[in-house]
């Protein structure tokens, strides 16, 4: 059964510092383009970070570019997303997702085929 599980969301003051994670099974992560997005309730889901298949090449968003940080440990067939120096406006569920492409604008953009389910941040004093 294929699936990502997504962990690490939770509250955090401006500033702070989160790491989450997502497992994958029933797939090896390291042939696909991956990637994690935001949504908020009664908006569209926002392409934050990715990393590319073929030569792990990363793109971000302009709204985390600098601040955050995605990796992929083939290994534990895991990937993950460091964020530092949050603001209230990254208060977002998070849902990582595997794929193909990588592409970034202001958001990125990845042709998603598996997505897991998402982790609530909150960044709020």
């Amino acid at each position: 059964q294929v699936q990502l599980v997504a962990s690490g969301g939770g509250l955090v003051q401006p500033g702070g510092s989160l790491r989450l994670s997502c497992v994958a099974s029933g797939f090896t992560l390291d042939n696909y383009a991956i990637g994690w997005f935001r949504q908020a309730p009664g908006k569209g889901r926002e392409g934050v970070a990715c990393i590319r298949s073929t030569d792990n090449s990363t793109g971000y968003s302009v709204f985390v570019k600098g601040r955050f940080t995605i990796s992929r440990d083939n290994a534990k067939n895991t990937l993950y997303l460091q964020m530092n120096s949050l603001r209230p406006e990254d208060t977002d569920n998070y849902y990582c997702a595997a794929g193909t492409d990588c592409a970034h604008g202001v958001t990125t953009v990845m042709t998603v085929r598996y997505w897991g389910q998402g982790t609530q941040v909150t960044v709020s004093s």
